[in-house]
């Protein structure tokens, strides 16, 4: 194979998939809870960080889910989802949707949006999404969502995550 071949494609990793995780951990970020009512009506929602503007206009959003989630099936056939970002205050919340065999939905107090996805009483900001495309990438799909409305908190602190910890103290 000729050099310029063998750039075509990636070598194979030099690091352990633990010390990946351990490195990506280096990344702040802030902490969102992902949700969405199943055709069914059954809310699901579920912790995650994997959350990232890609366009003002028209305004998109993504983040990305494990093909293994048991929410996978609701979150790839609705049309639509809220990301609700957590404020400093909602570490216990964040904790309990990142959980197994919980009730997640438990006294959690939310307003129905729009497309009938929850949106999490005191969140820092929320973004009501048409489930506009998904892309299967490794061991994740990466959905991209078109904004339909958003709100935030201005007085709201985040919460934030950091080397496999959560942070709700830091000057701004």
């Amino acid at each position: 194979m000729s050099s310029s071949a063998a750039a075509l494609h990636a070598r194979p990793p030099s690091f352990s998939q633990t010390e990946f995780r351990t490195a990506l951990g280096m990344f702040a970020t802030g902490v969102t809870i992902v949700t969405a009512r199943a055709a069914n009506g059954k809310l699901v929602g579920l912790t995650a960080n994997s959350f990232n503007s890609v366009s003002l206009h028209p305004p998109l959003v993504l983040w990305s889910l494990s093909h293994a989630a048991a929410s996978m099936a609701v979150f790839s056939s609705g049309s639509h989802y809220a990301i609700n970002i957590l404020a400093a205050d909602q570490q216990e919340l964040a904790r309990r949707f990142a959980a197994k065999g919980v009730d997640r939905w438990a006294g959690v107090e939310f307003t129905e949006g729009h497309g009938g996805a929850p949106l999490l009483a005191g969140a820092a900001a929320t973004f009501e999404c048409f489930n506009r495309s998904r892309y299967d990438e490794g061991d994740h799909v990466i959905f991209v969502g078109e904004v339909e409305r958003c709100a935030h908190r201005t007085s709201a602190s985040p919460l934030l995550y950091h080397g496999g910890k959560f942070y709700a103290e830091h000057p701004l």
